[in-house]
């Protein structure tokens, strides 16, 4: 059995306040930063094992806890226990109300904190699930110089299938600075009802040429074995073969973020 203690041993942890709020928050790497937001139901052995590979890119990984146990091998009982919470949390809007959820605003003071520590010319974040959809409503801020969408699945709802969980004014913000250059990298799986391809099909109408969104085929029979229910990209439903689309994957966003983070050098 994982001791959940030891999966983040190599970490450095440290406490971060903004916003009237402390949170813990997990360091690894040098180099300009990433914001790594975990997925349901938190800090994983499988998110942690994604964070160690950004880090071994050149890069500083700055890890918030954001909700669940850290370090918790994803079960039924974990995602309840820490959907509960979520759910009566001010923090986090899951519903389409128009406007993103409040904790972007604390993460994005994270964000600015790191880039005056780590330098570059900005940084990344990658937000995974429930935070998928967290790196868009970041890019108000131009910190944020390279945003990636893992299977975002806020908000939620038959009819929110579309929607992107930020309101129209920060819309017209990030369609703004995808006019100066900025890009949105997304990924997905083709069965995944979690992050509906009409949120994808929405992004591509905002944002032109400037989303670059990657559906992976987990269609019954696809030829990498994908099963259709499979929901995370980068962790649980990443898959060890050569060649595969979710390595495939995870190459191009190690490569987004070197593209875009390490200019300087």
């Amino acid at each position: 059995m994982i001791n959940r203690l030891d999966v983040l041993s190599d970490f450095t942890v440290e406490p971060y306040r903004a916003q009237g709020r402390t949170r813990d928050v997990y360091y690894l790497g040098s180099g300009p930063a990433v914001l790594v937001l975990s997925e349901m139901p938190g800090i994983t052995p499988l998110v942690a094992d994604f964070a160690r590979t950004v880090a071994s890119r050149g890069f500083r990984v700055v890890m918030p806890h954001l909700f669940g146990r850290d370090g918790a091998v994803p079960s039924n009982s974990e995602m309840f226990r820490s959907l509960a919470k979520i759910c009566v949390s001010r923090e986090f809007t899951m519903l389409a109300t128009k406007r993103a959820s409040p904790i972007t605003t604390w993460l994005n003071e994270l964000a600015t904190s790191e880039h005056q520590k780590n330098g570059g010319p900005g940084v990344g974040v990658i937000g995974m699930c429930l935070t998928g959809g967290f790196a868009l409503a970041m890019m108000v801020d131009p910190v944020v110089v390279a945003p990636v969408l893992s299977q975002p699945s806020l908000p939620v709802g038959k009819k929110a299938k579309s929607e992107l969980g930020i309101s129209d004014d920060d819309l017209a913000k990030v369609k703004r600075r995808t006019e100066d250059g900025v890009c949105v990298l997304a990924y997905r799986f083709t069965g995944d009802k979690l992050a509906p391809e009409e949120r994808f099909a929405r992004l591509r109408e905002e944002l032109g040429d400037s989303f670059i969104g990657v559906e992976i085929d987990s269609s019954e029979g696809n030829p990498w074995g994908y099963k259709k229910a499979a929901h995370s990209v980068f962790t649980e439903d990443l898959g060890s073969t050569p060649g595969s689309p979710t390595l495939e994957a995870l190459e191009s966003v190690l490569n987004f973020f070197d593209q875009r983070l390490h200019v300087a050098e």
